[in-house]
């Protein structure tokens, strides 16, 4: 459980029992690549704290997946719709290598927001958090040219380009796989080969 830990404790310092609180929740699960975790249009009833490996964000367009978001280890991956409004979610969750992930069950979550102000405190600063990247990345799809999107990537997430198709790098950069190809062509970085 140390990847939960250290991240539970860097977006809040929770206390040694209300962690432990915290924790007597979890249930430890294992799950294969390409499984689905959460599927649009039913009910999942749980967050996912990701202990190890990867999963992918996307919602479908035009019966096109379209990524937008990764959660690794340290990182929580949940339904929106389920956690924000108790109702099936439109977003998909899947598992992008085999995934080891701890999860407590939404009731539990909201019981703990309501009995426990540090796993509250906790919840808030990192929901801000979340709000906050994704309103950045939001300003740079509508600030940022293709290339700087590509290097912004790359610089803050470069791990993501050794374990992730090339498709869905492209599909969460807003970009054809083509464009991003072509992105990677005139990267200066040679070290990074991402998946196919």
């Amino acid at each position: 459980m140390e990847n939960t830990i250290r991240s539970i404790q860097y977006f809040y310092p929770v206390s040694e029992p209300s962690l432990i609180e915290f924790t007597s929740y979890f249930e430890a699960m294992d799950f294969p690549a390409k499984h689905l975790l959460i599927e649009g249009g039913k009910m999942n009833n749980y967050v996912y704290f990701i202990e190890k490996g990867l999963c992918r964000s996307f919602c479908m367009l035009d019966e096109e997946e379209v990524t937008s978001w990764f959660s690794r280890e340290g990182d929580i991956t949940f339904a929106l719709l389920a956690l924000y409004r108790n109702q099936p979610g439109f977003e998909y969750v899947e598992t992008l290598e085999p995934t080891t992930a701890y999860a407590i069950k939404i009731n539990d979550l909201n019981h703990l927001y309501t009995t426990n102000i540090e796993i509250a405190n906790w919840s808030r600063v990192v929901h801000q958090e979340c709000v906050l990247s994704l309103q950045t990345r939001r300003i740079e799809r509508l600030q940022k040219s293709a290339k700087e999107r590509y290097e912004i990537l790359l610089n803050e997430q470069p791990d993501l380009f050794a374990r992730v198709k090339l498709s869905y790098l492209a599909s969460f950069l807003g970009m054809t796989p083509q464009h991003f190809s072509k992105m990677r062509a005139e990267s200066s970085n040679d070290d990074i080969h991402p998946i196919f």
